[in-house]
């Protein structure tokens, strides 16, 4: 009731050969150049847009949101706060303003 031990020795492998594409590489090279045209760019006006400077409003979170509706976390997180007295700066939307009306009681708000 002898075992006989087999020795099984690695084995290196080797890289897969690369495949040569020059039937490719001699019909790319066979088509005719293209001339480069350049198109003059048409003369752009000196004038400076002015950004309009949009309302925003800073959201504070006071209270903590563990504990509370998944949804009221999910809002927490849709505003981009993440702990206690994290103050974001969001612009002044309906979206961002009806978030703030569901979580009103966690937050703390500045216009």
């Amino acid at each position: 009731m002898a075992e006989n031990k087999v020795e099984k020795k690695a084995v290196p492998k080797k890289a897969p050969a690369k495949k040569t594409t020059t039937a490719k590489a001699a019909v790319k090279k066979a088509a005719p150049a293209k001339a480069a045209v350049k198109k003059a760019a048409p003369a752009k006006s000196e004038t400076k847009k002015v950004l309009a400077k949009k309302p925003t409003v800073s959201v504070t979170l006071v209270k903590s949101f563990n504990g509370r509706l998944p949804s009221h976390r999910a809002t927490i997180a849709g505003l981009g706060l993440k702990r206690i007295n994290h103050t974001v700066e969001l612009q002044d939307t309906a979206e961002v303003r009806g978030m703030i009306n569901k979580v009103s009681y966690l937050l703390r708000v500045e216009v």
